[in-house]
């Protein structure tokens, strides 16, 4: 990959799926195995488990002097060949090599987060680079292997190799967009569905215990010591296994009101439907700590298209992972407890989130991940 940026990967922003396909074309993605089919997705890449995986004494970070091979050699309990499939247990961390490597040209950096599926069954991943002192960042011109820090911490996993538990953007330059950018681009082309957005880092999301359905589903609350999760496995398994409704407080004048355990994992949903216009991409960045001690969504990539009319996802709400830590928490109806920033995308991808790309998640309410059945 020459040091130069090609006429094809320039326009400043996250770069699209057709130019995801072009840097990998040039080889700026090495994969040790072709592509598949639906891992370009409009505005990232789906990263792959390679064959080894460690289980390691502590997750790390290499350093700027350190390749993850050498962390690995050297922190490593025992290697595990996940050709066959191996399960990963809760309460562990391990490291995979992923079949995807980088070659990036001198002005192109990226950014990995987990997959939305990833998130929803509480896989807290992170990928790590070598020489990295931050995870889930990769420098412009890195030029060597990507790793997977993988930690189950509620359930635990089958995973086999070419497994997708993370995703990566390339950008050519940040064009994150400042408040006032943020509120402008609303009031052209509303991003959520709120009377009154706060715009503070990005847009404010709030959390909705009204209830959905007759029944009033608020979301859902993780059950312990479960069965495996086949991490490959789509509508396989049944949630009443792994999953506990939670209902809105059916009694006149009830609070709609929510208290966190500390060490549980939710599934909740926004009380706004979010808006991805074809231009821009989102990502959910995690609420606040001085506000309350909980975290929301490990998965943060929103592509371009969701929750868009055109695209099949007019409604569509955002699904908010949360945790509470150390402490109980009370969270209210309406709270805010997250934002959303937009970027602008280098180009308008061709073929937005939803459109034919078989999405699991456009025009979303409450949902599990694409592992569970619909609930009844």
């Amino acid at each position: 990959m020459t040091q130069s940026i090609p006429a094809w990967l320039r326009g400043a922003g996250i770069l699209s799926a057709r130019q995801i396909e072009a840097l990998a074309g040039a080889g700026g993605v090495v994969a040790a195995e072709p592509l598949a089919a639906g891992q370009i997705q409009p505005a990232s890449l789906d990263l792959r488990l390679g064959r080894r995986v460690w289980r390691m004494r502590a997750s790390f970070l290499p350093g700027q002097g350190a390749s993850v091979m050498e962390r690995v050699e050297r922190l490593a309990l025992h290697e595990i060949d996940l050709a066959r499939g191996a399960v990963l247990e809760t309460g562990s961390v391990y490291v995979a090599e992923l079949l995807e490597s980088l070659a990036l040209p001198a002005e192109i950096s990226a950014a990995a987060n987990p997959k939305s599926s990833t998130g929803r069954i509480d896989v807290f991943t992170r990928v790590i680079a070598d020489r990295a002192r931050a995870f889930d960042t990769v420098g412009p011109g890195y030029n060597g292997p990507l790793f997977a820090e993988i930690s189950p911490r509620t359930f635990p996993i089958l995973a086999r190799t070419g497994a997708r538990l993370s995703q990566v953007r390339f950008r050519n330059a940040s064009t994150i967009l400042d408040n006032e950018e943020h509120a402008a681009l609303h009031a052209r082309d509303p991003l959520v569905t709120s009377s009154a957005p706060v715009f503070i880092n990005g847009v404010g999301v709030s959390i909705d215990l009204e209830g959905f359905g007759d029944n009033g589903l608020v979301g859902y609350r993780a059950r312990r010591h479960t069965g495996l999760i086949d991490i490959d496995r789509v509508g396989a398994h049944d949630p009443r296994d792994f999953w506990e409704p939670m209902h809105a407080d059916a009694r006149p004048g009830a609070r709609r009101e929510l208290v966190l355990d500390p060490g549980e994992f939710y599934i909740l949903a926004s009380k706004e439907a979010v808006r991805v216009p074809p231009d821009y991409a989102a990502e959910m960045r995690p609420f606040d700590p001085l506000v309350g001690e909980f975290r929301v969504h490990y998965a943060g990539f929103f592509d371009p298209g969701f929750g868009v009319v055109e695209a099949g996802g007019a409604g569509a709400r955002a699904v908010l992972e949360v945790r509470s830590h150390d402490v109980p928490f009370i969270l209210e109806d309406g709270q805010t407890i997250g934002s959303l920033v937009y970027e602008r995308m280098a180009e308008r991808p061709a073929r937005l989130y939803g459109a034919g790309l078989g999405s699991n998640y456009q025009a979303q309410g409450l949902k599990l991940s694409k592992h569970f059945r619909a609930p009844d």
